[in-house]
Order: structure tokens, then C-alpha cells, then sequence
């Protein structure tokens, strides 16, 4: 398989960057999207040219690390999914793939196809842990929790890099879903949510294209508990508790 490429290069953040255009050529359909891409920059540099720089990690669709805009499309085209985990075959040969950078204020290029995500670090770090020390890890049956809370609470600790409402929103509901997450339960949500509105990330448009593309398939329901546990909190820290 062949494809046009159109990858969007660009030196630094304070430099303007561009759409330039590549050539894949002899792709397998059984190539990954990412491997298509080392392809690609092995090509160039044997003509001694500047590789792409993008992002990736652990390849196996969990970390979120490789997150691009592909064809305008969050992921690509393979939903759920992560970047990773497309392979040429969704393509058809001789199909133009645009290759674009997540298009975020809140998150700055770094070169080419590398943003610098740490703007969601920061949003954990308000909030996003426990304080109780739970050692070594226990026998799973030891804290009696009902199945379906348990499985929405893996469900949400699976978020890797959706939308900052749906990833802030995953975050607290992960943890208070789970009893060792009720200590810090009022504070989290209001220091994550005041986090998260300070890296000039705005609120849900209710449109739902955030869990259209969530490459680990995470409900906007997940949003809704975020409001209803950033009330809860509100009116609870208003009322001197």
C-alpha cells in the first residue's frame, strides 16, 4: 500500500509551523499507524533529512502517549482506539493521511507531533492520589465492594488522555467510587476542578464527541458524577463541614 502523507512539522513552539509532504510507500496493511511512521523516518533519514518527532510509549493502547490527530479525527479513524492501535488497513491505498498534532492551547507544541501534556499532570497532582497509606497490596477480596461500583471505578482509572473534563472527570470518580478515597473526597474534586480551570481548559459542550473518540471507551456519565460530586462538595465546604 501507498499513502500521501501531510505531517504537520514544526521546530518548536515559537516557531510557525507547517503541513509538509511525505510519501509512504510499500506500507503492509498489517503495519501499525506508528510503524508506518518509523518507516517514513527511516527514509528520511537515510537521505540524511530530519525524522518526524511524535510520541509514543507502551504501543499496547493503554498509556495515551501516542495521541495524534489524524484525517481531523482524535486517535484516527479506528474507534475505540488508540493511535497505536490503528493499522494501515482502515486506509485505502493511495488514501492522503493528514497527520496533525492535538490542536489544544492548554497543550503547547513541543516539535512537530509532540505536545507537552503536562497540564494533566498538574490536575492529578491537585488532587488525584490518597493519603492513606495502603502498603503492600492487599488480597483483592479484603474490602468488601459491590461489583458494579468496582467495575465503574477500573472503568474510570482507565482514562489515558480524553478530554481534560472527561480525564478530570475519570480521575475523581475513580477514587470516589472506592472507600480509600473518601478522606480527601470534598477537596479532590474541588482542587482538580479549580486545577483543571487554570490550565484554561474549559467546560463539557455537551456534544459528547470527547466519549466518541475515548480510546478506552470512558462514558460522559463519568462528567455528570464530576458535577454532581463538585456540587455536593461545594455545598458541604459552604455549610462548614
Amino acid at each position: 500500500m501507498n499513502f500521501p502523507l501531510r505531517v504537520w512539522r514544526q521546530k518548536d513552539r515559537q516557531s510557525r509551523g507547517k503541513l509538509v509532504d511525505y510519501e509512504a510507500h510499500d506500507i503492509s496493511p498489517n503495519t501499525s499507524f506508528l510503524e508506518m511512521l518509523d518507516i517514513v523516518n527511516e527514509n528520511l533519514l537515510a537521505c540524511d533529512d530530519e525524522p518526524i518527532a511524535f510520541d509514543s510509549d507502551c504501543r499496547e493502547g493503554i498509556c495515551g502517549t501516542c495521541s495524534l490527530t489524524i484525517n481531523g479525527e482524535a486517535h484516527g479513524p479506528d474507534h475505540p482506539g488508540a493511535v497505536c492501535e490503528l493499522y494501515m488497513r482502515k486506509f485505502r491505498d493511495g488514501e492522503t493521511i493528514t497527520v496533525e498534532p492535538f490542536r489544544v492551547r492548554s497543550f503547547p507544541i513541543v516539535k512537530d507531533l509532540v505536545i507537552d501534556r503536562i497540564s494533566l499532570d498538574r490536575i492529578v497532582q491537585a488532587g488525584g492520589f490518597i493519603s492513606a497509606r495502603a502498603g503492600s497490596a492487599p488480597e483483592a477480596n479484603s474490602t468488601p465492594i459491590p461489583k458494579h461500583d468496582a467495575d465503574l471505578a477500573m472503568e474510570a482509572a482507565a482514562c489515558p488522555n480524553a478530554s481534560a473534563m472527561l480525564f478530570a472527570a475519570a480521575k475523581v470518580s475513580h477514587l470516589a467510587l472506592l472507600p480509600q478515597g473518601n478522606p480527601e473526597r470534598l477537596s479532590r474534586v474541588l482542587k482538580m476542578v479549580q486545577a483543571m480551570d487554570a490550565e484554561g481548559f474549559g467546560n463539557c459542550t455537551n456534544t459528547y464527541e470527547c466519549e466518541a473518540v475515548c480510546p478506552a471507551e470512558i462514558s460522559a456519565s463519568f462528567i455528570a458524577k464530576l458535577n454532581r460530586e463538585y456540587a455536593r462538595a461545594t455545598l458541604r465546604t459552604s455549610a462548614g463541614e
